[in-house]
Parts: structure tokens; C-alpha cells; sequence
């Protein structure tokens, strides 16, 4: 755990540079703050390694109560199913040999199962295995939803919305086949003094 913290603080530490000039005064405009771009891969890297990373790079803070809350459901519902489906089989197990003569675990199985018959023991352990092995699935496909928001967003992170974008509509005829038709036409204001 302290080797993970050690890295993490080492790591954030890194993102931040500074730099002295040969008085030995800061020098905090350095030319790595100016340039420094969005990486879209980047937020997908860290969000596939820790769920909700890549929306702390994308500065969208406000998603990670929501990716939090999106991969709590599937794993509470796994401890749920989980437990149960370990006391289910337990109790199943007992009643079996219980059956066969050897009635030594009937004693140890959870008082809120006790009275069910070893069938109904062995529906449930069933239905809780299944239920159990749905929730990992739920928990894989919500992991991959916070991957994927991750990108999307940091795709669109430097996205113009600037008024200097037109689009004209206007006819068009291709000859060669003789088709009439719509074209679209998109321009772009490109200002490189940002």
C-alpha cells in the first residue's frame, strides 16, 4: 500500500515542473505549460486502470460520484450473492449428508435457511451462483462504459463550438451518372493564434 501511495504522489508530483534560470530565480512560465495538449489516450489509459481517473483528467469531476455509483450496484450485489450462495451450498451439503446418515453440520447452517428442504437448498444455491456470476459481468460492462466515457469525453475535450464554423447546403448534379443531389459543405475558420 505505501509503495502505491509512493508512486501516486510521485506521479502527480512529476505533472508539475518547474524550472530555474541561471540566477537562480523560478521561473514558473515555463514552455511545457503552453503546449501541453489533451491526450484522449491518456484519459483511457487511467480510466481503464482506475475507474474514474480518466474523468479526473478530463476535469470532469462532477462523473465520478456517478462512476462510482455505477460500479457499486454490481459490486454490492456480488457480496450479496456471494454469501449467500457459500451458505446455500453449505446448507445443501448438510442436508445431503444428513440424508445419508451423517447429521454433524445441521447444526452450523444459517438459521434463515434451516428449515428449507435440500432441493429448494440446491434451487437457490443455483440461483445465486448464476446471480452472483451476473454481477461480475455488470461490474466488467460498467468498468468498460467508464472507459469509454473517458475517451469520448477527451475527444471532445477541444472540440470547437466557436461561432466561425458555417456549413452551406446546395445542389448538386453528377453528370457522369446523371443523379441530382444535396451536398453539404462545411468550413472551418481555422485561428492559429490561440
Amino acid at each position: 500500500m505505501r509503495l502505491l501511495f509512493t508512486i501516486t504522489l510521485l506521479f502527480i508530483l512529476s505533472t508539475t515542473t518547474w524550472s530555474q534560470d541561471s540566477m537562480g530565480k523560478l521561473n514558473t512560465k515555463d514552455s511545457s505549460f503552453s503546449t501541453r495538449k489533451h491526450i484522449p489516450s491518456t484519459a483511457t489509459k487511467r480510466s481503464a486502470m482506475i475507474p474514474g481517473w480518466g474523468q479526473i483528467y478530463n476535469k470532469q469531476y462532477w462523473k465520478l460520484p456517478l462512476v462510482y455509483g455505477l460500479l457499486a450496484v454490481p459490486a454490492a450485489t456480488y457480496v450479496y450473492n456471494n454469501d449467500m450462495y457459500t451458505k446455500t451450498k453449505f446448507a445443501y451439503e448438510a442436508r445431503f449428508k444428513e440424508a445419508n446418515g451423517d447429521p454433524s453440520d445441521v447444526s452450523k447452517i444459517d438459521p434463515l435457511i434451516k428449515n428449507l428442504s435440500a432441493s429448494s437448498l440446491q434451487s437457490y444455491r443455483n440461483i445465486f451462483r448464476k446471480d452472483r456470476d451476473y454481477s461480475i459481468m455488470w461490474m466488467v460492462l460498467a468498468w468498460g462504459i467508464n472507459v469509454v466515457d473517458a475517451t469520448v469525453s477527451g475527444h471532445l475535450k477541444e472540440f470547437d463550438i466557436s461561432n466561425d464554423l458555417s456549413m452551406k447546403i446546395q445542389p448538386h448534379y453528377q453528370p457522369q451518372f446523371q443523379q441530382t443531389g444535396i451536398s453539404l459543405q462545411f468550413q472551418f475558420k481555422n485561428h492559429s493564434s490561440r
